[in-house]
């Protein structure tokens, strides 16, 4: 099922010269956390810096097929696992629990120790060498494997999370129970994103309103949080995620692409000033 190993030593060196950690949470799935995640590496990557992804939703790692990457083979240094790299120059790195599964289309049906025994061992044996920024892709909701996650990063400095929802009132209140989890486990939050914000007509570029809007501002005003900003649902952008092209680099006048690159640079600011 896994191709998953045991190693005899824990890496905690292997986070040493990452500058920033954030995470990327959603309190429900089917809201884009894994394409916010993708692109804002993208947009953060278009702003000259090294980026690191790191897959740990372990029901759907779907970054690789994001980034047409595919499930290369993944390679062991005396650090640990070496992390794949999408370009040439290597400023966009990428380690995911999907490369180690043997079958891709298989369910992942493990109880709860045995997911976080593997999360565990897979946050600190990855080598990921100098990172401006490491984004953690998540798992929805708050489960076993999100403490695995943070206690296995907590030697390290975690800058805080960015927390995705869509506008409607079921997902934002999902959002309401992961601030609460980003407060009892001491994570910062960095901002909230409201993704699917509108519809952008492939044809005249206008956005239209086809679910609601402002839940996640409004969301934000409540809790005392970062508004990040919106991001439209555009056919555009979905069309690149599923040929696993950079939308960043193909369509740089678009709305989308100022949407994504104005949020990117806020938080990019935010952990400087942190």
């Amino acid at each position: 099922m896994c191709q998953f190993k045991n190693m005899e030593q824990n890496n905690d060196g292997n986070l040493a010269q990452v500058r920033h950690v954030v995470l990327v949470l959603s309190g429900k799935g089917g809201v884009g956390k894994s394409t916010i995640t993708t692109e804002l590496a993208l947009a953060l990557r278009h702003a000259g810096k090294k980026v690191g992804i790191l897959d740990v939703d372990l029901c759907g790692p779907s970054i690789p097929r994001m980034l047409s990457v595919g499930r290369p083979d993944v390679h062991q240094c005396d650090s640990g696992w070496v992390p794949v790299y999408t370009d040439a120059e290597k400023s966009l790195a990428l380690m995911s629990i999907g490369f180690l599964l043997e079958d891709p289309d298989e369910a992942v049906v493990w109880r709860g120790p045995k997911k976080t025994a593997m999360i565990a061992q897979f946050v600190s044996d990855v080598a990921w060498g100098e990172l401006d920024v490491l984004l953690v892709d998540t798992p929805p909701g708050t489960s076993d494997e999100h403490l695995a996650v943070l206690e296995n990063l907590k030697k390290h400095k975690v800058d805080g999370a960015v927390l995705v929802t869509t506008p409607q009132a079921v997902s934002t209140g999902d959002v309401r129970r992961e601030i609460t989890f980003c407060k009892k486990t001491g994570v910062q939050i960095l901002g909230i994103i409201e993704n699917m914000s509108g519809f952008v007509c492939p044809h005249c570029s206008e956005c239209s309103n086809i679910f609601s809007k402002g839940g996640g501002e409004e969301l934000a005003k409540l809790t005392g949080s970062v508004f990040l900003g919106c991001v439209p649902l555009d056919p555009l952008l979905s069309t690149c995620i599923e040929e696993g092209k950079d939308f960043m680099q193909s369509f740089p006048d678009s709305a989308t692409f100022s949407a994504i690159s104005s949020i990117s640079q806020t938080l990019l600011n935010s952990l400087q000033t942190s």
